[in-house]
């Protein structure tokens, strides 16, 4: 043979990072037999290193136990620089275990108060990026031990929850113990004063990118100290003193992005910080209602600086940026990702923009505030989209955790705004979602899941998802190890199943199977998973062939278990129905009889009238 094939290998680059790039080699080289199969033992060491990078770490552990060779090239350091642990449940006994693994770890993800306590027994000295979700538990002792052991950390970032029982204490000793501190970004701190930002301004002088998001109260005074920020936001922060911003943070040398979505600022303050600035070029104020009732700051522009308000064309505003300005109006980040770009300055304004615009337009959609029907039509949809193709891994995640929630009207009633739902499909959301969907990271699946969900709620949407091979992307999710993950896919999959014409593509992509095998795997502390699965089984069962497949499958039996032992009534709800329409097909087929014959299933149904529950009974 001759033909030649290209292949990505990983090499090392700075820092020791690893890279893709392409080399050609013969296809004899790979161990190829004539008979076309493969010795996998052959291949050469970087092509299974590459291999184990698109796998999730469950997998990554399955095929290190394969053979010795394979067991010593999964615990290579280019596969255990960056852990995302906010998926699985990551204690001190997990920590320990994996603290051999993790000696060169730099970027670690976590969810949580247990997994936080457990952060240090991974005895990773060299991390350099935290972030943390779900921190409301989250005490001052233990973010101030996590910081004392990882003296060389560049990026904590905890949020978007409120990290309610942090206070500026932690803050202090932040910037004791991280000298190397360039980016801190935390939600819902009480009471951030100044004692705290001064040391920050005194102990970390590398310090660019400051975030006190959803504080109730931050020193604005002491933040005129902290001369090392280039970009500071106070998103959703309370209680600012605008005059005293205004007539101090112009002072900052350089200050380039200045954030204040979603707070009481005006236009007075505005107008002062545009002027005065000598640095500043991005000012972004979304969401401001004393801002956006004062129209005459709709026209501002002083200098060239950037104002984005949501009345005005954020699209072409960004354009601005640019030295080539002839495709105005255009998706900017769109363009700005495919170019060859080396201005460091714009890179990081648009990486910092992508942030802030993803964290603010998410907070946004979760408030639902009147009046923005225009906005979500016109650029909303269109940018939570842009900001899914992000390279920022969590970006993504909040614009497709956007996409599901900003199309939500009633959460009760599942009904969703009809124009945005169309808007989404109608700028190819539906096909970059399912791509998401199919990425090795199940924070991404599990998010876009979820919006491929909500958006399928309308008939429309929902043919589309079906159009463009999303039943099947959906039935592989569900049978995902990830609840989390299985939970959002059956969401999918119950919505879909509302439609009659997706029910046999449901049941012929093993929908039907990996259901019913949700109910048995997740069987006990999973009510979300439960009720979603037994809902979609509930829709399917309604058709004739498919109530057959939901039979075969051990769906009578897995039902029956709900209904008898689980005390959610949503669960209860979905089991009921589902086993009436197992049993509606009369003499069409022999579910009916089944349903009565399977062992405590007409006691539970018995039982289930009784429920002081409407629905159920």
């Amino acid at each position: 043979m001759t033909r030649r094939v290209r292949r990505k290998v990983a090499k090392k680059g700075k820092d020791d990072a690893v890279s893709l790039s392409y080399l050609e080699i013969e296809v004899e080289d790979l161990g190829l037999e004539r008979n076309g199969d493969v010795d996998w033992t052959s291949l050469p060491d970087d092509t299974v290193i590459q291999l184990f990078s698109c796998l999730n770490y469950r997998d990554r552990a399955s095929l290190s136990s394969t053979c010795k060779t394979w067991r010593v090239l999964g615990a290579s350091q280019c596969l255990w620089s960056s852990l995302d642990l906010r998926a699985h449940k990551f204690d001190t006994a997990t920590a320990t275990s994996l603290a051999s693994r993790c000696v060169y770890l730099q970027k670690l993800r976590f969810r949580g108060a247990e997994s936080a306590d457990a952060i240090i027994h991974l005895q990773a000295k060299n991390l350099r990026e935290i972030s943390g979700d779900y921190c409301r538990k989250i005490t001052d002792a233990t973010l101030s031990v996590i910081v004392a052991r990882h003296e060389a950390l560049e990026s904590l970032q905890l949020g978007p929850d409120f990290c309610e029982r942090i206070t500026g204490d932690a803050i202090k000793a932040i910037a004791l113990c991280c000298p190397k501190l360039k980016k801190l970004r935390l939600s819902g701190i009480k009471d951030v004063y100044a004692d705290a930002i001064n040391a920050l301004a005194k102990h970390c002088p590398t310090l660019v990118d400051i975030g006190f998001l959803d504080c109730l109260n931050v020193d604005e005074a002491a933040l005129e100290n902290v001369s090392s920020v280039r970009f500071l936001s106070v998103a959703g922060t309370s209680n600012m003193k605008w005059d005293v911003v205004s007539h101090l943070w112009h002072k900052l040398p350089k200050l380039i992005g200045l954030d204040v979505s979603r707070t009481d600022i005006g236009s007075a303050a505005i107008s002062r910080l545009l002027s005065s600035s000598l640095s500043l070029k991005v000012l972004c104020a979304l969401n401001c209602p004393v801002l956006e009732e004062e129209t005459s700051i709709s026209t501002t522009k002083t200098n060239g600086k950037l104002l984005l308000a949501l009345f005005s064309d954020i699209f072409r505003e960004l354009s601005s940026l640019f030295a080539e300005t002839s495709n105005k109006g255009r998706n900017m980040f769109l363009d700005w990702r495919c170019s060859k770009n080396k201005d460091k300055n714009l890179n990081e304004i648009m990486t910092w923009l992508e942030w802030i615009l993803s964290h603010t337009l998410l907070r946004t959609a979760e408030s639902n505030p009147q009046g923005l029907d225009n906005f979500w039509l016109k650029q909303g949809a269109a940018l939570l989209l842009s900001l899914m193709q992000s390279s920022q891994e969590d970006v993504q995640e909040r614009a497709a955790t956007g996409l599901a929630t900003f199309v939500v009207i009633d959460d009760e009633n599942a009904s969703i705004d009809r124009g945005r739902a169309e808007a989404v499909m109608r700028d190819g959301g539906i096909r970059l979602l399912l791509n998401l969907a199919k990425s090795w990271h199940e924070g991404l699946q599990s998010e876009a899941a979820k919006a491929l969900a909500n958006l399928s709620v309308n008939a429309n949407v929902a043919k589309a998802v079906a159009e463009e091979g999303g039943i099947n992307i959906l039935a592989a999710l569900a049978r995902s190890m990830n609840r989390l993950v299985a939970e959002e896919a059956a969401g999918g999959l119950w919505n879909l199943s509302v439609g009659e014409e997706h029910k046999a593509a449901i049941a012929e992509a093993g929908g039907v199977k990996a259901l019913v095998d949700l109910i048995f795997k997740w069987s006990s502390g999973g009510d979300g998973v439960l009720e979603r699965a037994a809902g979609a089984l509930a829709n399917l069962a309604a058709d004739d062939k498919c109530s057959m497949e939901v039979s075969i499958a051990g769906g009578v039996h897995a039902l029956v278990m709900l209904a008898r032992n689980c005390k959610f009534e949503g669960v209860q709800e979905q089991a009921a129905r589902a086993l009436a329409n197992l049993a509606s097909h009369g003499d069409s087929n022999s579910n009916n009889a089944a349903v009565g014959q399977e062992a405590g299933a007409l006691e539970a149904l018995v039982q289930l009238t009784r429920s002081p529950h409407e629905g159920v009974r």
